[in-house]
Order: C-alpha cells, then sequence, then structure tokens
C-alpha cells in the first residue's frame, strides 16, 4: 500500500478535526448562557458539594468557561464557594448551591432534568459531519481482501460491496436464509478507517438530543504521534469524544417510530435515532420483512433522505430540523427486491446484491475452517458423505450449514466425554438433528 494512498485514509494529526480546542468563553461554546446556567446549577443540585476539576469532568466545560458561570451563580446569591485544602489553588475551592439555588435548580429540573455533559450545537454538528465524511476516505479493491481475508465469498460479490460502498447509496443483499448476508454485512465495518467525533449531546431549540452511545460507539484513547504538529498543551473541546466509526446493526425489532427522534421523559432527553447515530459509519438493517410495518414504509423513509444526504427530525412541541446524513445503509433480506418494494423504491436502492448457496469447493473451505475453530481432525470421507446426502436431498450449501452440524458433532462428544471425531454416522446424527429428517 502505498505512501500516498496511505493519506487518503488517515489523514494526519496536524489536520486532525476532531482536535477541536475548548471552548475559552461562554459564546464560543455555541450554547446559551441561560442555558449552561441552569446545566451547573442542575449538575450541582443532584450531585452537590463538587471541585471545580470533578465540575469541569462532569459537564466537560473548561474552567475558564465554568468560572464565569459560577461567578454569575455566586453574583445572584445561587451558589457558595469555600475552600477545602490547603494547596493555596484554585484545586481546594468547592461549590455548593444555596438555599435560594437549591429551590431555583429544582425549577430547572422539573422543567428539564437533563444534567450531563454540555451539548453542542446544531450548527457544530453540521460543520463536522462534513469535515470527517466518509467521502473522503475511498474503498479499494485492498482494503476488500484485507476486510475479508479470511471469508469465503465469491470475488464478484466481494468487488460489488467495494464499489458499494464508494457509491454512498444503499445496498440490498438478498438470498435464502442461512447464506452469509448477515456476517457479510458486520464485517463491512473493516472498510471503515479513520476515526469520528461524536457529541455526547446536542442542543436544538433548547432541548437536548443524546447522541453518544457506549454500546455503538467505541471510545478510542488519545495518544501522542512523533513527528506530527499534534500538541497536548492545547485543551480538546472534552465535549465531543474520540470513536471508532460505528456499524449499527437492527433487524426485525425496528419500527418507523424508532425512526424518529424518541423522548426520554424520565431523563428529560430526547434519544437520536439509530440512522444520525450511526453517522460517519454504516446502518444495517438485517431481516428486512420482518419487521412490524410493511417494508416499503421502512424504504421508504430513509431513501429520499439518503438521496440528498439530509434527514428532517422535529420535537415533539413541533419545531422541525435538518441533520446531515453521512451513513452508508445496507438491507440484508431473505425476500427478492420484487417482492418489497416497488420499481420507483428498487431504483433508488444502488447495489442489489444476491448471496446464494456456495459451489463444493467453497463449501469444503467453510467446512475446513469450522473444522480448525472446534478441533475435529478433517476427514475427507466424511465430508463427500455429507455432500452426497446435500446432492441426494437436494439441499442447497449454505454458509451456516458447516458451524451448525459441526457444532452438533462437537456437543454430542462432550456429552459423551471424549474427543470430538468426524465421520460419516456423525455427521448423519448431525443432519437427522439439525433438518428433521424423520
Amino acid at each position: 500500500m502505498s505512501a500516498v494512498y496511505d493519506n487518503t485514509r488517515q489523514r494526519h494529526w496536524s489536520d486532525d478535526p476532531l482536535r477541536a480546542s475548548a471552548p475559552r468563553t461562554v459564546a464560543e461554546t455555541g450554547l446559551p448562557a441561560l442555558f449552561l446556567l441552569e446545566l451547573v446549577a442542575k449538575i450541582l443540585y443532584q450531585r452537590g458539594q463538587l471541585r471545580l476539576g470533578d465540575l469541569a469532568a462532569h459537564s466537560k466545560l473548561p474552567a475558564s468557561v465554568l468560572d464565569t458561570l459560577l461567578g454569575q451563580l455566586r453574583a445572584e446569591k445561587l451558589c457558595e464557594q469555600s475552600r477545602r485544602g490547603h494547596s493555596g489553588t484554585d484545586a481546594d475551592l468547592v461549590y455548593q448551591l444555596s438555599e435560594l439555588g437549591t429551590a431555583r435548580a429544582a425549577d430547572f429540573t422539573r422543567r428539564n432534568r437533563y444534567a450531563g455533559p454540555a451539548p453542542v450545537s446544531l450548527d457544530a454538528y453540521v460543520q463536522r459531519v462534513q469535515q470527517q465524511s466518509q467521502d473522503a476516505l475511498p474503498t479499494r479493491r485492498q482494503h476488500v481482501e484485507e476486510a475479508y481475508r479470511d471469508v469465503v465469498v465469491a470475488p464478484a460479490v466481494l468487488d460489488q460491496l467495494g464499489a458499494a460502498m464508494n457509491s454512498g447509496r444503499a445496498i440490498f443483499l438478498y438470498g435464502p436464509a442461512g447464506s452469509g448476508k448477515s456476517f457479510l454485512s458486520e464485517r463491512l465495518r473493516g472498510l471503515l478507517s479513520g476515526h469520528l467525533a461524536v457529541p455526547y449531546a446536542l442542543l436544538v431549540d433548547g432541548e437536548v438530543i443524546q447522541m453518544f452511545d457506549p454500546l455503538l460507539h467505541h471510545a478510542v484513547p488519545e495518544q501522542v504521534r512523533s513527528g506530527t504538529l499534534f500538541d497536548r498543551r492545547t485543551p480538546r473541546d472534552q465535549r465531543w469524544v474520540r470513536t471508532q466509526r460505528p456499524l449499527v446493526m437492527h433487524g426485525g425489532e425496528l419500527t418507523l417510530a424508532m425512526l424518529g427522534l424518541r423522548f426520554d421523559a424520565g431523563a428529560g432527553v430526547y434519544q437520536a435515532p439509530p440512522h444520525l447515530k450511526a453517522n460517519g459509519g454504516i446502518l444495517v438493517v438485517d431481516d428486512l420483512g420482518r419487521q412490524a410495518c410493511p417494508a416499503a414504509d421502512l424504504l421508504n423513509r430513509w431513501i429520499v433522505p439518503l438521496d440528498r444526504r439530509i434527514d428532517v427530525l422535529s420535537l415533539q412541541h413541533g419545531y422541525s430540523f435538518a441533520v446531515p446524513l453521512d451513513v452508508q445503509i445496507v438491507f440484508s433480506s431473505n425476500l427478492t427486491p420484487q417482492a418489497l418494494a416497488d420499481a420507483s423504491i428498487l431504483r433508488r436502492l444502488g447495489y442489489k446484491i444476491h448471496i446464494g448457496p456456495l459451489s463444493s469447493g467453497q463449501y469444503e473451505q467453510v467446512f475446513r475452517q469450522v473444522c480448525q475453530q472446534y478441533a475435529l481432525p478433517f476427514a475427507a470421507d466424511a465430508l463427500q458423505a455429507l455432500l452426497q446426502r446435500y446432492a441426494a436431498e437436494q439441499t442447497p450449501l449454505l454458509a451456516c450449514h458447516p458451524r451448525d452440524l459441526l457444532k452438533q458433532v462437537h456437543d454430542l462428544a462432550r456429552y459423551e466425554g471424549r474427543a470430538p471425531e468426524l465421520s460419516p454416522a456423525a455427521l448423519d446424527w448431525a443432519w437427522n438433528n439439525y433438518f428433521a429428517s424423520h
């Protein structure tokens, strides 16, 4: 892989949009001063006495911004400052609400319970999504070969997947159940390079929308790289988390309601929909057609926004706003495209990729891999007998079968307290369990 090519996949840290400097003033946060005052008051209300460092760690706001906010709270007799310790520095200062401040903070909390990390503005989020777009990181054949190096799949399918990842258009994988569609979709994660800056939350029209999800966004620790202009002395805006690019998967549980903002009254925040959390990465809708709502409705919900790279979301009081969509969406189904949607929808699905049964040679490759996983010595005669049964019963060679059949051989050996071994009889036993032949 050439040095020039590497530079298109990994941006230099000296020009890293993830290194946005911390705001030095309240105005530089991009947030209303009143919102920040109430946020600090609610944090103190919920957590009690806090040192400045602890308040900064919780709110993700720098000391320079907190000094201003705490000074205003003190001026309004809402907050008190005391000194605990003997270092003679600001680290000894402890802040707590006054009696009046406690009453006011209780009012703030009744209106909005959110007391987490300070959000970022919608404008800041839009700019950041544009800066770290996947479009700047093209996928090449060598990346696909590396991501799928241990996967048995037709080269033509890999070429389709690689080209589709560069298109930015929706991908539709279809084929029989067990052909490996979900597995291939998950492996697309290996084609995502570089990191993202994901905000803890957004502030839109005075409402907080939670964005960072530790189950989906895997945080990456900051590191110093030699030979770059990366400077640890420059404070980073802690309201953003450096993460790996996400792969978000949903299946039959997905509903249309989940594709809009969901208000959590208990927490006082909105939850971002899955396609917004997947920005900068991949969203996989698995088992399309098994959801409670019609598949055509789900497709309609996304196709036009993906064409325009913009989605429109609405708060519960009716305020609507646009958000950027920089997400590769993958639909996977056991049904054919024609069985799920009409021509007007299908033409917007840029790549329709069929994942079918394996050839006998491919099946043997998968079979050997699974034998290694279960410490089963490979036996050619057992495999040949198995393939003859496939042919006799006209059963397609699906990618999931070697794992499922050999797992049963392994289970039986463990039950009998012996080392697993491969034989035609053992595979016949597993076949009868798996396919319910009797």
